[in-house]
């Protein structure tokens, strides 16, 4: 038995060819899963290579096939939560289809993006899934730049202007924070607070919108004084909440733009002396990992992360393939934890919160 280590150099098609007693010829189609040679042969020569610690040359095989059999993927960045289950996702239906990922980050920053997206290109990536840095013109060159090359792209969210030729793979959040706003009305609340997003990302204004629905449904306004920027953090939720109490907005619920803003808040509040869901009720988005196991497990909206991820390889595959494929929406869930509950006689918020209790030490 031969290996890599064993012979100290890198096994060729030939080194197959000779251990096997047949021709070059004979390895490369049988390596290729060509139908010109038997079962049998194949099976024999695929182990020899295998034990042989025969390696394909990529390089080599895109020259002659002009693909890389390589997928670029641009992100904000990885240790975003709502990510993990997405890159899995994609990850194994690549493998299975016989692609790497090459992945970027772009910090949410237009102009880092715009580098992410030349740098992969430079690399004859066969195809990019990207996560859109939101902004507010109606174009961008680098998307400009693969509209022109033809290079199969899909986007992980919300399309904008910008980017709204290619397809997007998105959670249908609209409907989604439409019932997770009627959950609280439902409980009984009528004084509910939303920590907003970035104004620039669709995902955030559908978000809004379905809390707007469902509080008009109810005969309810928008109380802009129950409308806080809260981007989309831990740091920023927190800031949020310290706002509203500075501010004694008399919210009994609050609905927060996503899981980390809402635990931020949340968070703020605990320690403030607030009682979750006693005094006040909060909502998140996203259903991240963190969500389930917080100091009060929040009541969420589920995203199909996963399923994203699979459906963005779905379409992937369509394009490559020189099919049509569409934006699609996927629904999410909401998932009913300890974070909310029927609202208490008198607005906590209206006045100072007592400080948080402090142990003492025996």
């Amino acid at each position: 038995m031969f290996s890599h280590e064993e012979s100290g150099n890198m096994v060729r098609l030939k080194d197959i060819a000779e251990q096997a007693r047949v021709s070059i010829m004979t390895v490369s189609k049988a390596l290729r899963d060509e139908p010109d040679v038997s079962t049998a042969t194949r099976a024999r020569i695929k182990l020899l290579a295998q034990q042989m610690g025969y390696v394909p040359d990529s390089a080599a095989q895109g020259l002659r096939t002009r693909t890389t059999k390589l997928f670029g993927v641009v992100i904000s960045s990885i240790t975003n939560p709502i990510f993990g289950r997405i890159m899995r996702a994609i990850e194994e239906k690549a493998s299975e289809a016989g692609y790497d990922l090459v992945i970027a980050h772009t910090l949410n920053a237009p102009e880092r993006e715009e580098t992410c997206i030349r740098r992969l290109l430079s690399r004859r990536v066969d195809g990019l899934f990207i996560s859109p840095v939101y902004r507010l013109e109606a174009e961008a060159r680098a998307y400009q730049e693969l509209l022109a090359r033809r290079v199969p792209t899909v986007l992980l969210g919300h399309a904008a202007p910008f980017c709204s030729q290619f397809a997007a793979i998105e959670t249908d959040d609209l409907v989604a924070s439409y019932h997770a706003t009627r959950h609280l009305l439902k409980l009984g609340h009528k004084r509910i607070a939303f920590l907003s997003g970035s104004t620039t990302a669709p995902w955030a204004r559908e978000r809004f919108e379905g809390f707007r629905r469902a509080l008009r449904e109810a005969g309810l306004d928008v109380d802009d004084r129950l409308v806080f920027q809260a981007g989309s953090t831990i740091e920023d939720g927190a800031k949020a909440a310290l706002q509203m109490v500075n501010e004694t907005c008399h919210a009994t619920a609050i609905q927060a733009v996503n899981d980390l803003a809402a635990i931020g808040c949340a968070n703020a509040l605990l320690d403030h002396g607030l009682r979750i869901p006693q005094d006040l009720s909060i909502v998140g988005f996203g259903n991240i990992l963190a969500a389930e196991y917080f100091r009060v497990p929040l009541t969420t909206v589920r995203q199909p992360k996963y399923r994203l991820g699979l459906a963005a390889m779905e379409t992937m595959m369509q394009l490559l393939h020189g099919q049509p494929a569409g934006s699609r929406r996927l629904p999410a869930e909401l998932i009913v934890r300890a974070s909310t509950a029927p609202p208490p006689a008198e607005p906590r918020l209206s006045r100072s919160p007592a400080p948080k209790p402090q142990t003492q030490t025996p």
